[in-house]
């Protein structure tokens, strides 16, 4: 639709989501006091409405509602309207967010939120149709009723807003002090086998997410325990998502979830926490099971990456949308009949049976109803099954199968690109971060320390403020949005994790300045563990502590690990004894429901140990400094720390940040490890091999 109305207040930001709404009639402003202040003035309720730009249910309620003249009228005479990139400002979406799932038991976006001018919600939801229908009340309808109850009676709405905040701030203030018992990750285990579905794998009906820190919690506990069944758990969920259809069968990379228990119907947006989490959770099931097929789909999620989420100055974008053309999914499906006319017959035959490519389509549109004739293209597991039935080896038939997904990929490059985000987020990218600085030891690609460490470098170079302190978001050449823990956390993961990649103590020394930022900023010094905004923060409604695992570990559950990781890495006490007394200040949460903490679990399994420091001395670049390195990196030591002295002249900056490692030296002139297993060191040795027998020791039992 054309609108001849002027533009709103959003035309002036960066959020790719919040100019997608500056043509909208609704005279949407953004956050800030100027809102609020208009709103008090006008003694309005204000309406809020968070989503971000790839969201496929925000493109249908704008198009709905937003883009309506009417709607837009009756909206702007009632309200006054804020618009909120939940991805520039997750600490709004979260306080929001905590509302509706209180108030309706759901959340999602777009996140709909009408409240009072002093920011306390009365009313949550999540979309909302233009018109009622009989299961929910349109947009219209409820504009109308609350506008007449608002000047009839507004002292009643704010009064339910203040219940609804003091309900709010009772949640997040309630203490949970105490101790984890300590079968706490059995307990994880037992409600994980609950859920598990033995069918197609992953946790839970439909939909379903990908949820890759539980399957890192499961490789880890199955490791150290020998339950069989939690590896298991873990390598059916990888090898049915890369199977599915929210694994992009063409271009790499995973969709956001599945609407349906087998992975075949997605909900098609890309985002990049995505990638790096199912990057390191295929990276690490290859070290559990030395399965090949897993460090194959790493690599294609690599490929996607480097190629259509990277800035050329180094950082990652944040998403690509669902929709493509005003249509969800279409540059991703397929009919038989186009495979048909690109391929030859032999070919078309080959990728109808490979792809599962159906005459009638396999993907209905949840609007319409009905298959649609499109196809989401997707693959059969027992590829020995359609070999035999294909007349064709194994091997021929994955061979086959690469060079026409070749062709298909060409073709759908002409089509037109979904919506790209293209705003480089500090959290987002220390994640990827750190799954390519692991992968890079992992699956020994360069390439992946390389992309890690220009990514790392323009965090550092572009999101720091005059302070050095950490910003959120970065576009079009604006750093902006006080950091948050997830920032901090995510992104000293990452850095540890280069360290550890190329034992360059910069990145060491950066992890400690930052986690010491985020000590000091963020810590509770009164109940423990850390906030999501720091304390010079803007005050909104509450502060919230993040304890349980969404679609992203918990920040405070990450910094937890950050904090055993670096305090070993350095033989600072203080800081293990800080983790701990973290994981005393939520274990009240935890003991509630384990099986939601999984990245806390993995915090608890390092924490309990036996735990492992290395410390190779070498000459950097030399055959048997290369040889050592690599054979650590070949085995599966997730309570493992690493650190490399070079041999001969001491780098300063590596004594100052670890000054045990000063009078540590090669033996016989060859590249020599220093191996301790917990407060127990053994003698050096020159032997790669004998390293890894005393890393590994007596099975746990």
């Amino acid at each position: 639709m054309t609108h001849k109305h002027r533009r709103n207040r959003l035309d002036r930001e960066k959020s790719p989501y919040l100019l997608q709404h500056a043509d909208n009639p609704v005279d949407w402003q953004p956050w800030g006091e100027e809102a609020f202040a208009l709103a008090a003035e006008a003694n309005k309720p204000v309406f809020l409405s968070i989503g971000y730009s790839t969201c496929h249910w925000c493109h249908v309620m704008a198009r709905e509602s937003f883009e309506d003249e009417v709607v837009a009228a009756l909206l702007n005479e009632t309200f006054v309207c804020v618009k909120v990139d939940r991805e520039e400002r997750p600490d709004i979406d979260k306080v929001y967010m905590a509302a509706c799932q209180m108030l309706t038991g759901q959340g999602g976006w777009p996140l709909t939120i009408i409240m009072t001018p002093e920011k306390a919600p009365f009313f949550a939801a999540t979309y909302i149709p233009k018109e009622s229908r009989s299961d929910s009340i349109g947009l219209m309808d409820l504009t109308s009723r609350i506008a007449e109850s608002w000047r009839g009676n507004s002292e009643r709405f704010r009064q339910s807003a203040e219940e609804i905040v003091a309900s709010l701030n009772h949640v997040w203030h309630a203490s949970s002090d105490g101790g984890l018992p300590q079968d706490v990750q059995n307990q994880a285990l037992a409600q994980l086998v609950e859920q598990f579905d033995d069918l197609f794998g992953g946790f839970g009906t439909a939909p379903k997410f990908p949820m890759p820190h539980q399957l890192l919690f499961l490789l880890r506990h199955g490791s150290r325990t020998g339950e069989a069944k939690a590896i298991r758990m873990a390598e059916k969920t990888l090898q049915a998502m890369a199977a599915g259809g929210i694994h992009d069968q063409l271009g790499g990379g995973f969709h956001r979830y599945s609407t349906d228990p087998r992975w075949l119907v997605p909900h098609f947006e890309k985002m990049l926490y995505d990638q790096a989490l199912l990057f390191l959770a295929y990276t690490e099931a290859f070290q559990v099971t030395g399965n090949v097929f897993f460090p194959e789909v790493a690599e294609k999620i690599f490929a996607y990456v480097l190629r259509d989420m990277t800035d050329l100055r180094g950082g990652f974008y944040s998403a690509e949308d669902a929709d493509s053309e005003g249509e969800e999914g279409k540059f991703y499906l397929w009919t038989q009949r186009e495979l048909e006319e690109l391929l030859s017959h032999e070919d078309a035959r080959v990728a109808t049976h490979y792809f599962a490519v159906e005459p009638q389509g396999n993907y209905t549109d949840e609007l319409k109803g009905g298959y649609t004739g499109y196809n989401i293209l997707h693959r059969q597991q027992n590829l020995a099954d359609l070999a035999a039935r294909l007349k064709m080896t194994e091997d021929a038939l994955r061979q086959k199968a690469a060079a026409i997904a070749q062709i298909l990929f060409k073709h759908r490059e002409k089509r037109s690109r979904p919506h790209r985000d293209d705003k480089i987020l500090t959290d987002w990218n220390g994640l990827m971060i750190a799954a390519l600085a692991r992968g890079s030891r992992v699956c020994r690609k360069k390439a992946y320390l390389d992309a890690a460490k220009s990514a790392a470098d323009f965090i550092l170079n572009h999101l720091r403020d005059r302070n050095r302190r950490l910003l959120h978001r970065w576009r079009d050449g604006e750093a902006a949005m006080p950091g948050s823990l997830d920032d901090y956390a995510f992104f000293i993961w990452g850095l540890i994790e280069l360290y550890e990649a190329d034992f360059d103590p910069r990145w060491l020394d950066t992890a400690l300045e930052l986690n010491d930022d985020l000590i000091r900023c963020y810590w509770d010094e009164e109940r423990g563990a850390y906030y999501f905004t720091p304390a010079d923060g803007e005050k909104l409604l509450l502060r919230q502590k993040e304890i349980y695992d969404g679609a992203i570990p918990s920040g405070n559950a990450v910094a937890s690990l950050n904090l055993i990781r670096l305090g070993k890495m350095t033989g600072r006490h203080d800081l293990e004894e800080r983790a701990s007394l973290l994981l005393r200040s939520v274990a009240g949460a935890i003991r509630q429901m384990p099986g939601g903490c999984a990245q806390f679990m993995t915090a608890i399994d390092f924490l309990a140990g036996p735990s492992s420091k290395v410390v190779i001395v070498g000459v950097p670049g030399r055959e048997d400094t290369r040889i050592m390195c690599e054979t650590l990196n070949s085995y599966y030591l997730p309570r493992l720390v690493v650190l490399f002295r070079p041999a001969g002249a001491m780098d300063p900056l590596l004594v100052e940040l670890a000054p045990y490692v000063r009078d540590m030296a090669m033996i016989d002139r060859k590249a020599t490890a220093y191996v301790c297993v917990d407060q127990t060191c053994s003698t050096p040795t020159s032997d790669p091999m004998e390293m890894i027998r005393r890393l590994k020791g007596p099975p746990v039992k």
